[in-house]
């Protein structure tokens, strides 16, 4: 009964700080390769007519922070919620350039993107600070309790800012939406293929709620 009382007065905080602005920003966080940048260009796309990134089976091909400003987001009652997208370099605890060697990268070109990967993954950190509520893709076929998925839940969970979970590629056999939310109970999950668009408008009608 506490832990509802405490969730309907957050809830009612923030929609009551949201209210009428018109500069919010909404962050997309995740570990690399978990499909933020996919998910970012479907958002994009479908509310922009146009694509936010480039996306890689290598990871971190996201290493700089990429804004779309001014997305219009529509519910199905009608009413318009108005912010800019924020797309991040993934989140992870451990870069080695061998890593990128064993993806068929030569020493130079590795080495450069594994400095390039900690510089974003730095910034991403940092605008943290900027953002007023945060969408987590994780790969919902992965292991949910690694050290980067509780780092970056800790790091929000400390900042107090809004969060909605989403479960990426469940298009995939070995996806489970059940053990996303019994690693993050604090926070609402929502099971999605930014791939296929699976369960998209549902992934809206969350960030309405999460935002208005």
């Amino acid at each position: 009964m506490v832990l509802g009382i405490v969730k309907n007065f957050f809830s009612r905080f923030w929609k009551d700080l949201f209210r009428g602005r018109t500069d919010l920003k909404l962050g997309i966080y995740g570990p690399p390769n978990s499909g933020k940048t996919t998910l970012a260009n479907r958002v994009c796309v479908d509310w922009l007519g146009e694509e936010m990134g480039k996306v890689s089976n290598i990871a971190h091909e996201t290493r700089e922070i990429q804004i779309k400003e001014k997305l219009s987001l529509k519910s199905k009652n009608g009413k318009e919620l108005v912010f800019s997208l924020v797309d991040t370099p993934g989140i992870a605890t451990r870069i080695d350039y061998e890593d990128f060697l064993k993806a068929g990268m030569n020493e130079k070109k590795a080495k450069r993107r594994a400095k390039e990967a900690t510089k974003g993954i730095v910034d991403a950190i940092k605008w943290l600070n900027d953002m007023d509520a945060v969408v987590v893709v994780l790969d919902a076929t992965q292991d949910p309790y690694s050290q980067v998925n509780v780092t970056i839940i800790g790091n929000l969970q400390a900042r107090n800012i809004p969060v909605v979970i989403a479960a990426n590629k469940t298009d995939l056999r070995k996806a489970s939406i059940k053990r996303v939310q019994a690693a993050f109970p604090q926070y609402p999950v929502i099971g999605i293929s930014a791939r296929r668009g699976t369960n998209i408008e549902e992934f809206y009608e969350k960030l309405f709620d999460l935002m208005r």
